[in-house]
């Protein structure tokens, strides 16, 4: 039976990578797969999901949603213009920033949906090239999603396997953790992409170029509204711990609110119905995690990753410092080419099982989730988000971007990262705990 549930879930996730067929169909069949084979009962498969996260997942896209409908983030794209004084190069930088911290609370995806349209058209004013502008928004809001607990899918799963909390992603244990670190790498890797390829980009242009997109706030009072319950959502997710429940149920409990508000206001302000919304929804998405929480626990439940564990302990045992440079620096290529989100689940759980051998999980689930995110801006098989930005740099430019010119944006971006990552999650996390060993 271990081996049917290792051949169903390798199959899987080949028929995933390759895109054979649609990716979240692949995942779905192969959980059937399990179910009638035995591997786990219906019922398990649906225990084996982690509905909080798949709660928090939801409820901030919701809320994402109303907030791409603002006006905000084409609002904040033309202050980017004003910021660098018409140098193309530094709005570049600027937009990647916003980019960056945008995802730190939104998808991805999302993220790069609502920055584009206003990035383009500042691209052009500027005279700036399309590809390498949006490419670098994909690889910032893609970078900066595991930096806090909302953004993307890896920390919220790392909340699932640890129990790490919002706060821990800034401060645990008495050092830095993913935001500060993941801040540090971010500045230092678009300084050296701005000397790479920016420098001298496009040439200077007035910044009333700006009149180009069109940035006007439609409703003061809806934008506000928005902003504000987002706002005290991500403070409501960081007090879990005081209010004791969980942390789907505070974001599940803002997106409530807020539609409710927004129904109740009706005409009053200009919102986007309920209705538009969830049709907006990537639901093929929410349909992948879900059958990847129940893929990854069809293995947990046969044991396979308590053996995986058992087979890793002496590597880590004997060595911390070295089994986390192995652990980091296979993830970053693996991820290149895998879908990212299911190699960081297999492990985290993996890693989980390591503890009971006496080794410490923490150096080595930060180190996974870091690697995890920054390797998959290799390629766009990594990371739908940059499938997503590619798809929009063809659609601008009308014409197929090659390989060759994908990876000579991507390969620099993710060495630099993946490289001042390392030796801060080196020096900061894994040696401190391979010297208490």
């Amino acid at each position: 039976m271990q081996w049917l549930a290792l051949a169903v879930f390798t199959v899987t996730i080949l028929v995933v990578i390759t895109n054979l067929i649609d990716s979240t169909v692949a995942a779905l069949i192969g959980v059937t797969g399990m179910v009638w084979i035995g591997v786990m009962t219906d019922v398990d498969a649906f225990q084996l999901v982690d509905w909080n996260v798949m709660a928090i997942l939801v409820s901030i896209w919701v809320i994402a949603g109303y907030f791409g409908k603002t006006g905000v983030p084409s609002w904040l794209a033309v202050q980017a213009l004003h910021l660098s004084g018409g140098r193309p190069g530094l709005l570049v930088m600027i937009l990647s920033v916003m980019a960056g911290v945008v995802s730190m609370f939104v998808d991805n995806v999302v993220t790069i949906l609502m920055m584009a349209p206003v990035a383009l058209p500042l691209a052009r004013a500027l005279h700036l090239p399309v590809t390498p502008v949006i490419l670098m928004i994909g690889f910032s809001a893609n970078f900066m999603g595991t930096a806090l607990l909302l953004g993307d899918l890896p920390p919220q799963m790392l909340h699932s396997v640890s129990g790490a909390e919002f706060t821990d992603f800034i401060w645990q244990f008495g050092r830095p953790s993913s935001f500060p670190i993941l801040m540090v790498t971010f500045v230092i890797t678009l300084g050296a992409m701005y000397a790479y390829g920016f420098r001298s980009k496009g040439r200077p242009a007035p910044v009333d170029a700006g009149d180009a997109v069109d940035f006007k706030i439609p409703d003061g009072l809806f934008a506000a509204i928005v902003v504000g319950w987002f706002l005290l959502t991500v403070v409501g997710m960081s007090f879990r711990e005081v209010l004791q429940v969980k942390l789907g149920f505070i974001a599940l409990t803002g997106a409530v609110t807020l539609v409710l508000v927004l129904e109740v206001l009706g005409e009053r302000v200009k919102a986007p119905s309920f209705e538009q919304i969830l049709q907006e929804l990537d639901w093929r998405a929410i349909f992948f995690y879900i059958a990847l929480f129940a893929l990854v626990g069809g293995l947990e439940k046969m044991r396979l990753l308590e053996l995986l564990a058992q087979a890793l302990t002496p590597v880590f045992a004997e060595n911390l410092a070295l089994g986390a440079t192995l652990l980091y620096w296979a993830t970053v290529p693996i991820v290149g080419l895998v879908e990212h989100d299911a190699y960081i689940l297999t492990f985290l759980y993996t890693i989980r099982d390591l503890k009971i051998s006496g080794v410490e999980p923490w150096p080595l689930w930060w180190m996974l989730v870091w690697s995890g995110t920054l390797g998959s801006n290799l390629t766009v098989a990594g990371a739908p988000a940059l499938f997503a930005a590619l798809h929009i740099c063809e659609r601008e430019e009308q014409r197929k971007i090659s390989l060759r010119e994908f990876v000579s944006w991507s390969v620099p971006f993710t060495l630099v990262a993946a490289g001042v990552c390392y030796l801060l999650g080196m020096l900061i996390w894994v040696l401190p705990y391979a010297k208490l060993g």
